[in-house]
Order: C-alpha cells, then sequence, then structure tokens
C-alpha cells in the first residue's frame, strides 16, 4: 500500500535511508526538527510502502511554484529507495506512481528526478518508470 509517511513513521524511514546512501543516523534532534519541517508542508510529500506495517520503499515527492509555464508548478522527485530484500517487486515503481498522481493533481507540467546512480539497472528502471535522461543535463553544487 502506498500512503503518505505520517510523524510516527520517521524512524523506519531513516532505516530505510541507510539502504539508499547514507552510513550512519542523523542526529535525533536535528532529523526531528526536519521531520517536523517536511510534515507541515503541504506540498512536501513523503511517500511510502507499506508491506503489513514495514516501510519497504519511499519516495519524496515535491511540488514547488513557478513563474514559468503559465504560472505552473513543477515536481521534484528525490530519495527513491527501497529495501536490497524487496527489490524487483514493483514497489518504487507505485511509489514514482503515487508521485506522478500527486504532480498531475497538482497541475504541474513536469516531473523532474535526479539520481546519483551509475548502474544500468537502475538506470533503465527510472527510464521504464517513464524518466527521460536525455531531454536536460543535470548538475549539482555541493555546499559542504
Amino acid at each position: 500500500m502506498i500512503r503518505e509517511a505520517n510523524a510516527a513513521d520517521l524512524p523506519a524511514l531513516l532505516d530505510l535511508y541507510l539502504d539508499l546512501h547514507e552510513t550512519r543516523l542523523p542526529d535525533a534532534e536535528r532529523a526531528d526538527a526536519a521531520w517536523r519541517k517536511i510534515l507541515s508542508d503541504p506540498d512536501h510529500h513523503v511517500l511510502v510502502c507499506d508491506l503489513k506495517g514495514e516501510i519497504v520503499s519511499s519516495c519524496v515527492c515535491a511540488v514547488l511554484p513557478n513563474l514559468t509555464r503559465n504560472a505552473r508548478p513543477y515536481a521534484l522527485i528525490e530519495n527513491v529507495v527501497t529495501r536490497k530484500d524487496h527489490r524487483g517487486k514493483g514497489h518504487a515503481t507505485a511509489c514514482l506512481d503515487r508521485a506522478r498522481e500527486i504532480a498531475a493533481d497538482a497541475g504541474c507540467y513536469k516531473i523532474m528526478l535526479l539520481t546519483g546512480a551509475k548502474d544500468a539497472a537502475t538506470l533503465d528502471f527510472y527510464r521504464h518508470t517513464g524518466f527521460d535522461d536525455g531531454e536536460k543535463t543535470a548538475f549539482i553544487r555541493r555546499l559542504d
């Protein structure tokens, strides 16, 4: 079942992010403050795939206001992750499908997704779910 994360999901999400790229859990006070801010923003959607009480996959979909494209918003997807032992079962696809619905319902004209993955299987997965890697070029500038 795909649903929006709730306040009680923070520990499970942080644990899931260890399967993404994190190597350790963040400081509890800092994580709690960020989580409260995320939950208070109606345009910030943390989607989870909940299998009988276990969060096995997730993605974040943020809807951003915009002044171009007739002032239509756009969506940004980040932190797509599935537990290693649950990959290949359609859970992340279901999360991305729900993110697409949220973006469409908000009137977004596009959804952008960035990935740090370089392996062919992950890139093929994103292509298979409808994302085009040939349309734009992404640049990232780290601030830490």
